[in-house]
């Protein structure tokens, strides 16, 4: 009898507001790298406090050797698949093949308004990443790309040639059905956030926080992947990292937060990590047996730094 692979071994990435300088982006990847954190990872908002996730991801790349870089995630209607694409390439060659694509389908109206983008509703902008992966994924193996979609169109054009083969990985992210059956299909990595945002804005609705609900998430995902289930990455997007003794003190205080679940769904949630290094590595083994997360991504400004000795002892594991 064939004998069944062994869980994926666990790796972590640190989502950073980037410094606005060479230097301060370069402390931040080094401080990644050297603590064992396998990915640094930039997010893409229309926002002045954060710079663009490009040239960011090159400069943090240029300060390591190891650390791979990523989008987490790109808002997919702020660029044409083909720009997409060569920008991905770009990074891809100037960090020596250490680039991954993650892909979103944006979800900030006033990103839209602001920049002249007509804001549609979630199934629309699903519908165009769908087309933008399509193009990208194309264009990223280094092939010429002709393709006649609803919403692009491209014809015969190529992007330089990526280091990776046969292309940079591509992690689709995000929480509504649509999106995670598109991301079961194309994707090489599945992003979990357990939240959604209210249609436009900033606010969110967690209903989707706790383990039950991503159990429900993961087993679609199963179905819509199909054969190629076994070979995708299954990610989840913590939202707080707390190092503390007493777990049901930490999310008692995360409770009284306006919009936070009560006390018993925080310490059920996938999508917060409260307590010993102990226990939150024990959480981790246990979640990755039921669930099959294995990649674990961590916001710096919530205390992903404080997950350090976690990462010591699990990553590569």
């Amino acid at each position: 009898m064939e004998s069944l692979p062994g869980p994926r071994p666990f790796r972590f990435g640190l989502s950073v507001l980037p410094e606005s300088s060479g230097a301060g982006i370069a402390e931040q990847a080094r401080w990644a790298e050297g603590h064992g954190f396998s990915t640094l990872l930039v997010a893409d908002h229309l926002v002045p406090e954060l710079l663009d996730p490009f040239p960011s991801l090159a400069a943090a790349a240029a300060a390591t050797t190891d650390l791979r870089v990523g989008t987490f995630v790109v808002n997919n209607d702020l660029r044409s698949p083909v720009l997409l694409a060569r920008e991905a390439a770009t990074v891809d060659l100037l960090s020596d093949g250490r680039f991954e694509l993650g892909m979103g389908a944006g979800h900030m109206e006033r990103e839209y308004r602001e920049a002249g983008i007509r804001f549609d509703r979630g199934h629309g902008r699903v519908e165009r990443l769908a087309e933008s992966v399509q193009v990208t994924k194309t264009l990223l193996a280094g092939e010429e790309c002709t393709f006649e979609g609803l919403h692009h169109q491209v014809r015969g054009h190529r992007v330089p040639a990526p280091c990776q083969k046969p292309r940079p990985p591509i992690l689709i992210g995000g929480n509504g059905p649509r999106l995670l059956e598109l991301a079961a299909r194309e994707a090489d990595a599945v992003g979990f956030t357990g939240f959604s945002h209210r249609e436009g804005g900033r606010s969110v609705t967690l209903d989707d926080f706790g383990s039950d609900a991503l159990g429900q998430q993961v087993a679609g995902v199963r179905e819509a992947a199909g054969d190629r289930f076994p070979s995708l990455e299954l990610n989840v997007l913590v939202q707080r990292v707390v190092l503390a003794e007493g777990r049901e003190a930490v999310a008692a205080e995360f409770a009284k937060e306006p919009a936070w679940p009560d006390v018993e769904a925080l310490l059920d949630s996938p999508y917060v990590l409260a307590g010993s290094p102990e226990s939150i590595a024990e959480e981790l083994i246990a979640r990755r047996e039921r669930f099959g997360i294995s990649y674990v991504t961590v916001f710096e400004r919530r205390g992903g730094r404080d997950l350090a000795p976690v990462v010591a002892r699990l990553a590569g594991r």
